[in-house]
């Protein structure tokens, strides 16, 4: 693969052939994990995960894959446990546990299926992790952040509304609920504050010939820009590539932002 590229790294002609094959794969907790494959016949795999509470069908999982096969690279986009398909509960303080999930994905294809895991692609909560991974087992070339969150505490009022950082600072926790006023999950002071220094960490022990780039739109109002920017001062072989006028989900930017790749 070129640097920084995805897209246009395959076999050299457009796969008009690709097909989607629904890959179960166990994890080591025995939960399920379910993904689709885009296969386009290239023995180079990129692994695509999704963001906070989303699932392997969201906008830029799909957009990635399809993306990525019609180049001649085949992908792979899975729920992480406790989202969407795939068994077990779901936890706000995931991303280690989910680091693990991705690490019995790399495993199954690499070692089953004769792959060569060429990136690894995340979105929001999906980069975060693929940060982390890169970082503790540094087995994969390149490692592709769109949008990953740095500062946790920064976005607490942004995404679950104004007042819960006040709860988690007095107490120590706050409650998450759903319109019903039902408890959907909580979130704890110590794992507020140990993002940041998992995900500073990370980025500072990132193996210099693993080549990162970062993907960010200018109007993303759910994780700022600010984050990457971060991501970009301490991470030694990085990229940095701003849309101008893109959200969070790069809704009304697909073709823009998929050239970045």
């Amino acid at each position: 693969m070129g640097r920084s590229s995805l897209t246009g790294q395959g076999s050299g002609s457009t796969s008009v052939n690709q097909q989607q094959q629904r890959v179960v794969i166990k994890n080591r907790r025995s939960e399920t994990l379910v993904g689709i494959l885009h296969e386009a016949g290239s023995k180079e795999l990129v692994i695509i995960c999704h963001g906070f509470r989303s699932s392997k069908e969201c906008i830029p999982a799909v957009s990635i894959a399809s993306a990525l096969a019609s180049e001649g690279i085949s992908a792979f986009r899975f729920d992480f446990s406790g989202h969407g398909e795939s068994e077990g509960s779901f936890q706000f303080d995931s991303h280690l546990r989910e680091a693990d999930d991705l690490r019995d994905v790399v495993e199954h294809f690499s070692n089953s299926n004769d792959r060569i895991v060429a990136a690894l692609v995340g979105h929001s909560k999906g980069g975060n992790v693929v940060i982390y991974y890169a970082s503790k087992y540094k087995d994969v070339p390149m490692a592709v952040n769109v949008a990953g969150c740095f500062d946790l505490e920064g976005r607490i009022d942004a995404w679950f509304g104004e007042g819960h950082l006040r709860q988690i600072r007095q107490n120590g926790f706050t409650n998450i609920k759903d319109k019903h006023g039902k408890i959907l999950y909580q979130v704890r002071e110590e794992n507020v504050k140990a993002w940041k220094v998992i995900m500073q960490t990370s980025a500072l022990s990132m193996r210099s010939d693993c080549r990162v780039l970062t993907v960010h739109g200018l109007a993303d109002k759910v994780v700022l820009v600010a984050d990457s920017l971060e991501y970009s001062k301490l991470i030694s072989n990085h990229e940095l590539h701003v849309i101008e006028g893109a959200d969070h989900e790069f809704a009304s930017h697909q073709k823009s932002w998929l050239r970045s790749l």
